[in-house]
């Protein structure tokens, strides 16, 4: 991918450059695309620029195509000049109408062109947004029909202008997966992962993992992952550290619209807030009260501009978390949110294999801060590696305390992690900050560690002193591992 290059991986987690040509702008990432609805603009196009930093925006090139009052200076002046927004600008294509109203009247190579000649910098093809939970025949069907354009797509000259390739399947991985495959294979610029919006809609956040993780195991590292209608802030850490670098919405303004107040930890109802709680000038100028007490448009525009400061604070908050290499750390702190998340972020870390593949192998440090963190990829790589060390005795101690001369040699043992060589205990991650007081998952994952070893040198004799383990964990250790408590005696 020769537009999109990345500078630091986090899980699977990318800060990135995405270089638009046409545009002349390269537009960081992760980042958030404001919907601009060309008809009613809540925030206008330059403030977005302006006020909120926003190096790209997307906006409905269907509704463009057809509209009486807009298509013809859209196609005489261009979309830059009749939007007044000088970064660069993504259309989409009249999919999300088709998955509303079941019909559109352009195809693929006419509402390409209309992109191009509007001045789009990134077109989208007519792809068949297949919704969540449909039968298999129709999700495969339907999938046929989108790779059939994307084909289609691939061979129109659009010049400059970047084109994507969405990303169907339904909720079937296989099918997800596949999509993936396909449409890294079209060698188009951007991929959107369709028809996630029921799933984001219904808090269904572990689905939406499962759906994210199929996807992007068929498009390895290809190119810029843009997840369509992700616009609620509370899920953009989890969404990047499963390799979304896009995300686009039109919750700031609609939220807005129905006095609707974003936070990063879900939305509050302006008549339930006494008090703001949030630094931003929106919220820091005035009190909940006085915005109760303004008419419609005043309210709704203070809103939506409240809602934009905490969708792009936490945008930068992402970034730097992968930067700092704390991102799964932002994420448990998000999952504690909302049930939802919680179950979003489990099962994000069913795919801790494949998220450790880009994790990056050295951090500052590593926070144990809940049973789900000793699921996390440090963990499953500093096990998956302790074949590659050498023991040349025939005794060997794993414990939580000292050394002894009785045994050949001497390994530490902290849990989640397992056992480890003691020279690698001031070295990431067995620097980790764990609790006192620790779940029995971490002792389990530490077990699991143990019988790691073990499987790789069936031949040592290995003693585990351990300091009160819980049966869980003592269970899953060898039975050829002889098992001394800490504090008994010798």
């Amino acid at each position: 991918m020769t537009n999109f290059e990345v500078r630091a991986y986090d899980a699977a987690g990318r800060l990135g450059e995405l270089d638009v040509p046409r545009a002349g702008v390269t537009v960081e990432t992760p980042t958030i695309l404001p919907v601009v609805n060309p008809h009613v603009q809540t925030v206008d196009p330059s403030a977005l620029e302006s006020e909120f930093g926003a190096e790209i925006l997307i906006t409905n090139s269907y509704i463009l195509h057809g509209s009486e009052d807009l298509r013809e200076p859209a196609l005489e002046r261009g979309l830059h000049d009749l939007l007044d927004f000088d970064g660069a600008i993504m259309t989409d294509s009249g999919s999300f109408q088709l998955a509303e109203y079941g019909e559109i009247s352009v195809t693929t190579e006419e509402i390409l062109q209309f992109q191009h000649d509007i001045g789009s910098d990134i077109g989208t093809p007519v792809d068949i947004p297949t919704p969540p939970d449909v039968d298999r025949s129709q999700a495969e069907d339907e999938l046929a029909t989108t790779q059939e354009r994307l084909e289609i797509a691939a061979g129109v000259d659009t010049g400059e202008m970047l084109v994507t390739a969405p990303v169907q399947g339904s909720t079937y991985p296989d099918l997800r997966e596949q999509a993936g495959a396909h449409a890294k294979a079209t060698g188009l610029d951007v991929f959107p992962l369709g028809a996630v919006v029921p799933l984001m809609n219904e808090y269904r956040y572990a689905d939406l993992a499962n759906v994210v993780s199929a996807c992007k195991r068929g498009l390895g590292e290809a190119g810029p992952v843009h997840l369509f209608g992700a616009g609620h802030p509370m899920m953009f850490a989890m969404a990047a550290a499963l390799g979304c670098d896009l995300f686009d919405s039109a919750a700031y303004a609609l939220y807005a619209r129905d006095d609707r107040y974003l936070t990063v930890r879900g939305t509050e109802l302006l008549d339930d807030l006494d008090y703001f709680p949030c630094e931003c000038p929106v919220c820091t100028d005035h009190t909940p009260s006085e915005l109760r007490t303004m008419g419609e448009d005043a309210r709704e525009d203070l809103l939506a501009r409240h809602n934009l400061y905490v969708t792009y604070g936490e945008i930068r908050r992402v970034r730097q978390a992968i930067r700092g290499g704390n991102l799964l750390e932002l994420v448990e702190v998000r999952a504690r949110g909302h049930p939802a998340m919680t179950d979003g972020y489990r099962a994000l870390l069913d795919h801790a294999e494949q998220l450790e593949r880009t994790d990056r192998v050295s951090k500052d440090a590593f926070f144990h801060t809940s049973a789900e963190s000793a699921r996390r990829p440090e963990i499953l790589r500093h096990q998956s590696r302790l074949d590659r060390f050498e023991i040349t005795g025939d005794t060997v101690l794993l414990t939580e305390g000292g050394s002894n001369d009785r045994y050949d040699e001497t390994w530490g043992v902290r849990p989640p992690f397992g056992p480890y060589p003691r020279e690698l205990g001031d070295t990431y991650p067995l620097t980790a900050e764990v609790p006192d007081r620790l779940h029995r998952d971490a002792y389990e994952a530490a077990a699991d560690g143990v019988a790691r070893l073990v499987d790789c040198h069936p031949d040592v004799a290995f003693t585990l002193v351990h300091d009160d383990w819980p049966a869980s964990a003592l269970d899953r250790v060898p039975e050829t591992v002889d098992l001394r408590d800490l504090h008994a005696r010798e």
